[in-house]
């Protein structure tokens, strides 16, 4: 079975708590060319946020996902794709590993199975808001980084592996570290990539970027460059 992911380059991830730029609407998000939109945020989310970005971009044809911070924020709506829920591999706290996606199983009507998707989270910015609510540990080397992806596909079957630096662009060797590593799930990368370089550079080391801050600090032109650069480099 062929994943939708696994012909993607780039993904847009919008943070329901924070604005767009002024003047610059979810249809112009929409249309910068990226492969999904993702909506999710560590902080301050509600069902309702959540509820207005989904019923904004599901005018457009671009494949849809919520990825909630918790059970309480998830929407029940026939507009997204799917669902996309971290699980973080190298949490100091367990929850994040298993303990909350117990709590997922238990939401009201149940989970929708056969549109919820997990990804194996490796945090590595000890700055970020999600390294700092899961106690993640950040200290990891390259070869470190390798064998936590290594474990992800290996051992627990999953699709999606994710190099997190949130806040910050990370380092290269490290991600072509877990990239070497697996052999059938998709790499996705996320932190940092605030220009067409920057895409560019990271696209030849992860299968997929996802790029969010950019979109509501500098705005759709921004982006649009991110998503020229992330597919020079795949066209390769």
């Amino acid at each position: 079975m062929t994943l939708p992911w696994e012909s993607w380059d780039h993904i847009l991830k919008i943070d329901p708590d924070k604005d767009l730029v002024d003047g610059e609407t979810f249809a112009d998000a929409c249309a910068t060319g990226t492969d999904a939109i993702e909506i999710g945020g560590t902080l301050d989310i509600t069902t309702e946020k959540m509820q207005r970005v989904v019923d904004a971009c599901a005018e457009h044809d671009v494949p849809l996902y919520q990825e909630p911070s918790n059970p309480g924020v998830v929407v029940d709506d026939d507009a997204l794709d799917g669902y996309l829920i971290p699980t973080v591999f190298n949490a100091s706290d367990s929850f994040w590993v298993t303990g909350a996606h117990k709590e997922w199983v238990r939401i009201e009507n149940g989970l929708d199975w056969s549109r919820t998707h997990t990804e194996a989270y490796i945090v590595l910015n000890p700055e970020a808001s999600v390294a700092q609510l899961t106690d993640a540990d950040c200290d990891q080397s390259a070869d470190d980084v390798s064998a936590w992806a290594a474990v992800a596909e290996k051992m627990f079957g999953q699709d999606i592996v994710y190099i997190e630096y949130s806040g910050m662009y990370g380092d290269t060797e490290k991600v072509k570290a877990a990239q070497d590593a697996l052999d059938e799930s998709t790499l996705f990368y996320g932190g940092g990539i605030r220009s067409y370089d920057a895409a560019y550079e990271m696209g030849q080391c992860a299968d997929v970027i996802v790029v969010g801050d950019l979109l509501h600090d500098e705005g759709v032109d921004a982006v649009r460059e991110t998503v020229e650069g992330v597919k020079d480099a795949h066209a390769e």
